[in-house]
């Protein structure tokens, strides 16, 4: 049996406070020496452009490649990808998508404007980034899930060009991976990885075009190249590790709750799972069959070292008081495992994605309910969203000044610049003062 000891916490305790910040804290601190061989990496690829991917991709991903040409699939290659699927994983992917669709087409922003009496007129001017880059891990952490959850939002956006990198370690290509960038609609695929990926997309090289904006998930490499070329170009956001957070009444089959924690411990040892509840009979049911259930799992040594480093089963006074640790928390996934979750729903302020009832598994988020499965970690959720089509979207001002109205606006602009001691300024404006 896989041994696991996970914290207990009571809301009322006094010193909970501390022992609540204890459990969150994590150290995103790149380490030191790979902020070095990233920097070391980037700077080569800016120089050596293709040369430099050929030498990475052979020595890190162990796959040769006499030309460059040799990185990069085909279109048809994705098609056969598609068209090779069994049946279920062509319509579990094909449904997916649907729904993801459907969801991204109502978060578009639109352009507008307004007019006003003397004839100006004010607006937002709404466009899509021309070229977005799209990181997908490859080899075993392959997930076909991301590409749709990157890929179709950008798509609705109106993005002209989708550019995917993917590490093919070895040579392994994963199938369902290329399926689904097929289906998303990738307009062109490298056999490319890590931070030399990032590099070459940030940058540009002679066959790998320089993209405007990098999304999707990698490992410390990655997260620390993007770290890097933020600012030549924009990125999604830096991940962390996976979270949940579950909010429960007591009712809910406790089994339901321990696999629940678990569909986020599985992903790394640092992956952090929590659940409140009132009921202290039921934060011992959850513990026992946590113990019961973890034993069958695959990786549950993986499983077990995370809710012993990072698990919690807090007690709290009531709901109420479960919401305000929720918000003080601020965790990506959370779940209202209650009976009337619309009440509770109300009170929560930050969270990237909120589940809400007994059925609604988080694992349902991260494939096919709709909404996208990239999402604010480590408390940033209290000032971060989802990734969205509003990602892929740029908003430009539109000013347009009629003679009368420009003249009167130059009088107030006038009087600014000069208390701002800018007199170039207040003479660009006096220029069209009318009377």
């Amino acid at each position: 049996m896989t041994d696991f000891k996970i914290t207990r916490l009571n809301a009322e305790d006094p010193d909970f406070s501390a022992r609540l910040e204890q459990l969150l804290a994590w150290d995103e601190s790149a380490d030191a020496a790979i902020h070095e061989q990233v920097a070391s990496i980037i700077s080569r690829v800016r120089r050596e452009g293709d040369a430099a991917l050929l030498d990475y991709t052979a020595r890190f991903d162990q796959y040769q490649a006499g030309r460059i040409d040799e990185l990069e699939l085909s279109r048809s290659e994705l098609k056969r990808a598609w068209e090779g699927l069994p049946k279920k994983p062509t319509e579990a992917l094909r449904k997916a998508a649907e729904r993801i669709r459907a969801y991204a087409e109502r978060q578009k922003l639109e352009s507008w404007r307004y007019g006003e009496a003397d004839g100006n007129l004010l607006g937002q001017q709404v466009t899509p980034l021309d070229r977005v880059g799209v990181y997908v891990p490859g080899g075993k952490a392959a997930y076909p899930s991301s590409v749709l959850m990157n890929v179709i939002p950008a798509k609705v956006a109106g993005v002209a060009e989708i550019v995917m990198v993917v590490p093919t370690p070895r040579g392994e290509l994963n199938e369902l991976v290329l399926a689904a960038a097929h289906l998303s609609g990738v307009d062109r695929v490298f056999r490319v990885g890590g931070a030399q990926a990032v590099a070459a997309l940030a940058y540009g090289t002679a066959s790998v075009p320089r993209v405007d904006k990098i999304v999707g998930p990698g490992n410390i490499y990655v997260a620390t190249a993007k770290k890097l070329v933020f600012g030549q170009c924009g990125i999604d956001m830096i991940a962390g590790p996976s979270e949940i957070l579950i909010i429960g009444d007591g009712l809910t089959d406790p089994d339901w709750i321990a696999m629940d924690l678990f569909s986020q411990a599985e992903h790394d040892e640092n992956a952090q799972s929590i659940l409140l509840s009132p009921d202290p009979a039921h934060l011992d049911a959850v513990e026992a069959s946590i113990a019961k259930l973890l034993p069958t799992l695959e990786r549950r040594e993986v499983i077990a070292a995370s809710l012993s480093g990072r698990g919690g089963l807090i007690r709290v006074k009531d709901l109420q008081q479960a919401a305000e640790v929720a918000n003080r928390i601020a965790p990506e996934h959370l779940e209202l495992s209650v009976e009337d979750p619309e009440s509770l729903v109300k009170l929560i302020r930050n969270a990237g994605a909120i589940f809400m009832g007994r059925y609604t598994a988080e694992a349902l988020g991260d494939y096919c309910a709709g909404p996208n499965h990239v999402l604010p970690t480590s408390g940033t959720a209290r000032f971060s969203s989802p990734l969205g089509v509003y990602d892929f979207q740029k908003r430009s001002s539109l000013i347009f000044g009629s003679k009368t109205g420009a003249s009167d606006l130059a009088k107030t602009a006038s009087v600014l610049a000069r208390g701002e001691g800018l007199t170039a300024h207040a003479r660009s404006a006096e220029y069209r003062i009318q009377d």
